[in-house]
């Protein structure tokens, strides 16, 4: 079969499969590894022979290397040094040899293969955990930010691992010893000044051409013109597409170049897995159930264990240590890539390869359910246990009620002190109630969606109820029972999103307050008159894009629900800008002679004025 014919193949399976089985909660990359095992000798058999098409792949990995190295500029590392090196360094480190130890004497391999076994299932999935992550939005969380930490001391742990295979093979790789690493040194002062003085001043003269593809070019040129000389030099192709980014971490070309080659490496990659998948053989999970499930188990609880206990070591709470461990259980991509180069390097053998690639896939498989257990099983029983009593809160009687005291429900407190209001307030965060009353503040310990909790705050005597809860599905609870039990307490809610302001509405909400919109709103004013525009046309346009977008939410109303799942799947920041800016298009002609051009990208509110945003 022809190189072409198979390439097709493989591309037009994975557009129907991949899909198919990302909607089923299947991450991408096991997508991809699922549609290599189906088209592999194993199922189909359709395409059998994936080492005509293995070489191309593998162009996937250098991609993504490179990508890598882009990522890696010298202040992000600083400000996120102990987090990056500390935490992950020891996971990495405490992992990787308990793991080697376990492979020399239960699999029965030998020093050397045993290191790579145990520091390569010793790195985590990548593209699998930040998806997870994103999907279930927890990667601004705690924990979510430092498994993003690890998972980047990971990363740059492969490069160094993958460095020293060939000198792992010992006599039987002409890549080994001083000359290799000199040789590296002296490839990576070459590609230091090639970046410097010759790679960008060619990247400005290019770019002042005007011309988008030859961008394109050039990033492809980068990447494989630096694999040829490396392939040349016989140092790994891999490791040098990482310098090569690292250098240009800090190149003012650096978004370009990320943007030209991400198409590509997304390609490849997937070309790459699906190659990994094909190269599985299933028959061994048919011949030995116990080695591939246990090892799969056996992996997913030494790091579950290993990374609780560091994350403990440093203080974290349980729920984030836990939390954390679980997300980087599984073993990762990179586990295949450090493998496969041990493979051809002789260092570990082809009989070896297979059921490890089995287990790490398992283990990737069996992530999102040890997730679950985690989140919504494990851990609310042990926090049910250890948690606080709630706070008895007095019969005052007061005439206003906030729940939650974050940032928002703080500032409209600040506000009813300086007042002389009085107000009973309620959070279900420990820290931060501990925190307020150091400072002689009083906050009750309370969880507002339970009704309980609202009558001794005492709601039925209160004249307003101020829902500054930050999780949207806690918000709605509250807002729900609020509205059907008393229906004439005046209920004024803070909404994360224009979504959360349409399901709010739809429960007959009246006021709402959009988060951020009043801040960008007075930002965007005073942007406008600092760009010369006098007070009256600058707060006239504010006021004509303000009325124009209360009418743009409420057209919007009785379609929401047909656009929920578009919605759900394109949450980040930039996917709403560019449906509202296409909404804006459309009604682009407004009343009062007013520029809409200039409304967009303005708006500005007089707060005082009581009105649902």
């Amino acid at each position: 079969m022809s190189l072409l014919l198979q390439i097709t193949i493989f591309l037009g399976a994975s557009l129907v499969l991949v899909p198919l089985l990302k909607r089923f909660g299947i991450a991408t990359v096991l997508g991809y590894l699922f549609t290599g095992i189906l088209l592999g000798p194993s199922v189909f058999n359709i395409a059998s022979d994936p080492d005509d098409i293995q070489e191309l792949a593998e162009y996937g990995v250098v991609f993504l290397m490179f990508i890598i190295g882009l990522e890696l500029r010298p202040q992000r590392l600083w400000e996120m040094r102990k987090p990056i090196f500390v935490l992950g360094s020891l996971q990495v480190g405490i992992t990787g040899i308990l793991l080697a130890i376990l492979a020399f004497f239960v699999l029965q391999q030998g020093i050397a293969s045993s290191v790579v076994i145990g520091f390569a299932l010793a790195l985590s999935s990548t593209a699998f955990v930040l998806q997870m992550l994103q999907e279930k939005q927890q990667l601004n969380s705690s924990y979510g930010q430092q498994s993003f930490s690890i998972l980047l001391f990971q990363d740059i742990a492969a490069i160094p691992l993958i460095a020293i295979i060939p000198m792992l093979a010992g006599a039987e790789s002409t890549h080994h010893g001083i000359a290799y690493f000199a040789a590296i040194m002296a490839t990576f002062s070459g590609l230091f000044l090639f970046s410097r003085y010759l790679m960008r001043p060619f990247f400005r003269f290019v770019a002042k051409s005007g011309a988008h593809e030859l961008i394109t070019a050039v990033g492809l040129f980068i990447v494989l013109g630096v694999v040829s000389i490396m392939d040349v030099l016989g140092i790994s192709t891999t490791l040098g597409a990482f310098l090569t980014g690292v250098l240009l971490a800090d190149s003012e070309f650096r978004h370009e170049l990320e943007a030209s080659i991400a198409p590509f490496k997304g390609l490849l990659l997937g070309l790459f897995f699906m190659t990994v998948g094909m190269s599985t053989e299933l028959a061994i999970l048919m011949n030995t159930p116990w080695l591939i499930v246990g090892g799969a188990l056996l992996l997913l609880l030494i790091k579950l264990i290993s990374l609780t206990a560091i994350a403990r070591y440093f203080q974290y709470s349980w729920r984030n240590s836990l939390l954390l461990a679980t997300c980087l259980a599984q073993g990762g991509e990179f586990a295949f890539v450090v493998l496969s180069v041990a493979q051809s390097e002789s260092v570990l053998s082809q009989a070896m390869l297979q059921p490890l690639t089995l287990i790490v896939t398992l283990s990737m498989v069996l992530t999102p359910i040890l997730y679950w257990l985690m989140s919504s099983q494990i851990i609310p029983r042990l926090e049910r246990e250890k948690s606080p009593e709630y706070d008895e809160i007095p019969d005052t009687h007061h005439p206003m009620i906030i729940a939650g005291f974050g940032r928002f429900g703080q500032i409209i407190a600040r506000v009813a002190y300086l007042q002389h209001l009085h107000f009973t307030a309620i959070d279900s965060n420990m820290d931060k109630i501990d925190f307020v009353r150091n400072y002689g503040g009083k906050v009750y310990y309370g969880d507002a969606t339970q009704p309980e909790i609202l009558r001794a705050a005492g709601i039925e005597h209160a004249k307003i109820f101020i829902l500054a809860i930050d999780d949207i599905e806690d918000s709605m609870n509250v807002a729900r029972h609020i509205r059907l039990n008393y229906p004439a307490l005046k209920l004024l809610v803070r909404a994360r999103d224009r979504h959360h302001v349409h399901l709010l509405r739809d429960l007959g909400v009246t006021y709402i307050w959009r988060e951020t919109y009043l801040s960008s709103l007075g930002m965007a004013y005073q942007a406008l008159r600092d760009l010369g525009i006098n007070e009256k046309d600058a707060y006239k346009s504010i006021e004509l894009f303000r009325d124009y977008d209360e009418q743009l939410l409420a057209q919007q109303q009785h379609i929401y629900t047909d656009e929920q799942k578009v919605y759900e799947t394109h949450r980040n920041a930039l996917a709403e800008l560019e449906h509202l800016f296409e909404s804006d298009a459309q009604n682009r002609e407004m009343p009062l002679g007013v520029d809409l051009k200039r409304g967009l990208h303005s708006s500005h509110i007089d707060v005082t004025r009581d009105a649902a945003n």
